[in-house]
């Protein structure tokens, strides 16, 4: 039997580990952090309004269309890698699904053109 507990020590040896590391890494920012923030870190940063508004306001469109912005090249990267990869292997029908992709992807961006999301004012 204590053979068997003896085979499990190197796994209860590295979840101790993780745990103290990853409570470390919890409580290092509340034992290192800067507490007296100046007014530019409380200003209004990428969404557009004050850090510590309602969270039920209303803000702009373009926001959105930002992020289906982020999305379209961000689904576009995480498809061509493989892709570019096995495209030795994949042959005729793998190069015109991967066109038929790329089409969809620039119909979005288009829309996404014409909404005036490229265009901040």
């Amino acid at each position: 039997m204590d053979e068997l507990l003896v085979s499990y020590l190197p796994i209860m040896i590295f979840i101790g580990v993780a745990l103290f590391v990853g409570v470390a890494l919890l409580a290092a920012p509340f034992l290192v952090a800067y507490k007296n923030p100046d007014p530019e870190k409380l200003s209004a940063y990428e969404c557009g309004f004050n850090a510590f508004d309602d969270a039920r306001m209303k803000f702009d469109i373009r926001f959105y269309l930002v992020s289906i912005l982020f999305i379209i090249f961000d689904l576009e990267v995480a498809f061509l890698f493989p892709w570019a990869v096995s495209f030795g292997e994949i042959g005729m029908l793998g190069f015109w699904s991967m066109m038929v992709f790329l089409g969809v992807l620039t119909i979005g961006f288009i829309y996404e053109w014409k909404k005036g999301a490229l265009e901040w004012d």
